[in-house]
């Protein structure tokens, strides 16, 4: 077993690749696990990251996480392009992939797992090890391929229904799928709760063979990287600490929505915008 001098036990572990994002203002930290761990950190939650990363820059943006970081000579790198069509991403490098074994032995029993592969660098088999906890699910990187370019592309995602009868819930994007009906079908018939979001058009909720869907609050977009790990991580911990789906997704809504007015990392919400929000997710005026 993987054992770490000095670190606690934690609320929350999340598993994934912090990436490097090249953007036309530079490199920027970036990857689900960045924004998903950051949002769960300011929600309350004692969070513990695995990854594997080659700490190149923005590493202080993250402070304040407990990250086990299997070091590389360079982090997994994404360049993310914008057109009326929808985002075009290609891949510029892979770092290596992570598994149960890379796990500190304290973290193993965490109550909240978060599992979020943003490119395949999660071995599947993984969902087994968690036998007391709410395995939380963003399959983004299970879904993806990508060619000898580097232009990474919907992929068959074969483990599918086998992973997703081992959660707890699972957020996914219409674009993750294509707004392709017949896997979103798959995939809620399979997964206990599952959450499509759908950018300003907000989200949809598939539980116990209901269907629910919920506007997005109106904001002016600024910058869209990264609302739907914030999301995620909104929904999942509103979800496991009060347990009603529906208004885990509203609250979820609220803080992805305020996301996108701020670029990067900076869209994570703080103390006193979650203040802010709350006050306006709890309102009698609340419309979302």
């Amino acid at each position: 077993m993987l054992k770490v001098p000095g670190l606690e036990p934690i609320d929350y572990l999340i598993i994934g690749h912090i990436t490097q994002d090249i953007t036309p203002e530079g490199p920027r930290v970036g990857g689900t696990v960045s924004f998903s761990g950051l949002t769960a950190q300011v929600l309350g939650a004692r969070v513990g990251v695995v990854t594997t990363w080659g700490e190149e820059s923005g590493g202080e943006l993250l402070e304040g996480l407990a990250i086990v970081n299997q070091k590389c000579e360079r982090s997994s790198t994404f360049e993310n392009i914008y057109t009326p069509a929808g985002r075009v991403q290609t891949l510029h490098h892979l770092a290596p992939s992570l598994d149960y074994y890379h796990i500190p032995e304290v973290w193993r029993n965490a109550p909240n797992v978060h599992l979020a592969p943003v490119i395949q660098e999660i071995n599947p088999n993984i969902v087994r090890y968690f036998p007391d906890s709410q395995v939380y699910l963003t399959p983004q990187g299970w879904l993806r391929g990508w060619d000898h370019q580097g232009r990474v592309y919907p992929d068959e995602w074969p483990e599918a229904r086998y992973i997703l009868r081992q959660t707890s819930a699972v957020v996914i994007s219409d674009a993750d799928v294509q707004d392709d009906f017949s896997t979103i079908e798959m995939m809620a018939e399979a997964a206990p709760i599952l959450v499509v979001t759908q950018a300003a058009d907000g989200a949809t909720l598939y539980t116990e063979g209901e269907v629910h869907q919920f506007p997005a609050p109106r904001a002016e977009v600024q910058d869209s990287t990264g609302a739907g790990d914030i999301f995620a991580a909104a929904f999942f911990l509103q979800l496991s600490t009060h347990g009603d789906p529906r208004e885990a997704v509203r609250f979820a809504n609220q803080l992805a929505a305020d996301s996108v007015t701020r670029p990067g990392l900076s869209g994570v919400p703080t103390e006193d915008i979650l203040y802010t929000q709350i006050e306006k997710f709890t309102s009698p005026s609340n419309s979302i």
